[in-house]
């Protein structure tokens, strides 16, 4: 049925929804919703600047720190006996993940290590890091010595004890930190794994530490005393680099104590350089005593270099009989001379002697004291 045949009122409601449906369809639908949008920014801009809430409504609690008791001094030093106002604030960063309060409750208050390696002593080199004195003129002998006071004061014997090769055995090195007396010097070798660790321990233990350096005997290379070696006839730019490298192993060191090195400490063009550079570190040097040609003597004393040179090697031959009577010599040297020091490697029947040694010193009337007590003491 057309609407020209229909009844009036029908074609007149008909019409009517017609014509609601083209006013919809002619509604500003975008720019009402623009409208909406930009009046919703309005308000949070006026929230932000008009509302005063810095912490931006995250979750406040205010407590009073108030010691009502004398049993927690802290608390009531901080609340001066009045009551404090403290506000905690929540952030998201603060909660936790899952197990991190059990992880919280382990942690302790950090306690000072007497060990521990003094930052203002330590360079940063494209090496590692290796040691040097500091802006006020401490240096890393005094700093990290053993020695108290005037051990020669008293006029008793001295006796110091070296022990040389460590940290290349993990086994051998833990029982000469474990076992041996507080006062004998342990000499770490510049290899194997775990140093930092190992010669930690020591430190914490109460020794005092040396650093072997590889110097070139006569017989090089058949006779080689490692990685790094510092060799005659090279660039004193090559030998410092190898030095340097050596002294990045570990920190801690009161001075270094030669490994080998006949023919290179007999050589003052090549040996010089490197006891410069330890003078100007601030670092001793300790000769082993194996060479009589040594330059060490000299040269410690042109570049301030705090030196000693041992007297005797305790374990030539690895008995217990053997050490025994070089111990008994060394007592007699000290007696003589006012001290003596004494080198042993790191082999296990050493250093059981040494431990035992080291108990009967006390009735003899000789002390044992670390090996930095008799450095600069020494005539050379």
């Amino acid at each position: 049925m057309s609407d020209l045949s229909a009844p009036l009122s029908r074609r007149r409601a008909r019409q009517e929804k017609a014509g609601a449906g083209l006013a919809l369809h002619r509604l500003p639908v975008a720019r009402t919703a623009f409208g909406l949008v930009a009046a919703i920014g309005v308000a949070v801009i006026a929230t932000v600047l008009l509302v005063d809430d810095p912490d931006g409504g995250r979750p406040t609690a205010t407590v009073a720190i108030n010691s009502t008791v004398d049993a927690n001094p802290v608390a009531g030093a901080v609340s001066g006996n009045a009551p404090l106002p403290a506000t905690i604030t929540a952030d998201p960063e603060m909660f936790a993940a899952p197990g991190a309060e059990e992880a919280a409750e382990s942690i302790e208050l950090a306690v000072v290590d007497p060990a521990a390696i003094n930052p203002d002593l330590v360079e940063e080199t494209e090496f590692g890091p290796i040691p040097r004195m500091s802006s006020t003129g401490e240096t890393p002998f005094t700093a990290y010595s053993r020695a108290t006071g005037d051990v020669l004061a008293d006029g008793r014997p001295t006796v110091a004890i070296v022990v040389s090769g460590l940290g290349i055995n993990p086994s051998g090195t833990l029982e000469a930190i474990q076992k041996l007396p507080a006062e004998v010097t342990l000499a770490f070798a510049p290899y194997g794994k775990g140093l930092e660790r190992n010669v930690q321990s020591a430190r914490t233990s109460g020794h005092e530490v040396l650093l072997e350096v590889p110097l070139e005997p006569f017989d090089y290379p058949d006779n080689d005393p490692g990685p790094e070696t510092l060799l005659t006839g090279q660039a004193p730019r090559d030998n410092l680099n190898k030095l340097f490298r050596v002294m990045s192993r570990f920190g801690g060191y009161v001075g270094v104590l030669n490994n080998m090195g006949a023919r290179f400490t007999a050589s003052g063009a090549d040996f010089a350089p490197v006891m410069e550079e330890l003078g100007a570190r601030g670092l001793g040097y300790l000769d082993d005593g194996s060479s009589n040609r040594s330059l060490a003597p000299q040269l410690a004393r042109a570049n301030r270099v705090p030196f000693a040179r041992v007297d005797m090697m305790l374990d030539v031959n690895p008995s217990r009989g053997s050490i025994l009577a070089q111990l008994q010599a060394l007592e007699d040297k000290a007696r003589r001379q006012g001290s003596a020091i004494g080198i042993v490697s790191a082999l296990p029947v050493s250093i059981e002697v040494v431990t035992e040694w080291a108990r009967s010193l006390e009735d003899k009337g000789i002390q044992i004291v670390p090996a930095s007590a008799l450095m600069g003491k020494s005539d050379g």
